[in-house]
């Protein structure tokens, strides 16, 4: 079944609004300073996916660091922006699409040349994501195509954004250690000893259980809202959340 709309008894909010298509289309507008800071928060949260596929392409580390500065200084140029095609649907393959055109289209060596030393649109990490992608580029991740490997670091950064939005959610609610005890099992109850978190945190073993509860119904609302954020109009929240998961068993 295709959606359209938010899945079903989502309500969506403030935290997972505009959608990524939406931010896509105000950033591409040059007076629209909060829509491209937005943007750039996003692509901040889901730079690495590209590095790794990059990597995975067999770029060096230094050619993949420039190529995708490059590639986030031409995407935040208006005119870049303005020609971005939502009928490509998804926001990652947009994304993965428009690095491929890019890498295509530019010439490695003369890349930093061609920046002509401006400022970076956002701020990455490129040294920890190589060290993150030293750990990652063994098997059986080596039997991996590019395409692949960008597919599975996309799976995980998304279920990352998700962890930490709970995460946010519950230090704001002074419950940043029940959600630090109860994170680790969010997959299942059968390895949570609920008696001895609850006796950590001064509850009771039913507190614990009820807690625990919410928390999953609530990752699996905020896994669907943040992958929701990612497709356009029509497209099957169901039908993505198989194909990224399925990059695990790839």
């Amino acid at each position: 079944m295709m959606d359209s709309g938010p899945p079903a008894g989502f309500a969506r909010d403030s935290q997972f609004s505009p959608t990524r298509w939406s931010l896509v289309a105000a950033a591409g507008d040059p007076d629209a300073a909060q829509p491209r800071q937005a943007l750039g928060e996003l692509c901040k949260a889901y730079w690495y996916p590209l590095y790794a596929y990059l990597r995975r392409a067999r770029h060096s580390e230094a050619d993949a660091g420039d190529l995708l500065q490059g590639f986030f200084l031409k995407l935040f140029e208006t005119d870049g922006l303005r020609t971005a095609d939502r009928s490509r649907g998804r926001f990652r393959s947009f994304l993965l699409a428009s690095l491929k055109h890019h890498v295509a289209n530019e010439q490695r060596r003369e890349q930093a040349q061609k920046r002509g030393g401006g400022q970076p649109p956002i701020s990455l990490d490129l040294s920890r994501g190589e060290s993150r992608y030293a750990n990652e580029a063994i098997e059986p991740a080596d039997s991996l195509t590019p395409d692949m490997f960008y597919d599975r670091q996309w799976a995980v950064a998304l279920l990352e954004q998700v962890m930490t939005k709970l995460g946010s959610e519950h230090n704001a609610t002074g419950k940043a250690d029940l959600f630090d005890a109860l994170s680790a099992h969010l997959a299942g109850e059968s390895d949570a000893d609920y008696a001895s978190i609850g006796a950590r945190l001064g509850m009771t073993e039913g507190a614990v259980k009820v807690a625990a509860h919410r928390l999953r119904a609530r990752w699996r609302e905020s896994l669907r809202a943040e992958i929701a954020e990612t497709l356009a109009e029509g497209e099957s929240v169901d039908d993505e959340l198989c194909n990224l998961f399925n990059a695990f068993g790839s």
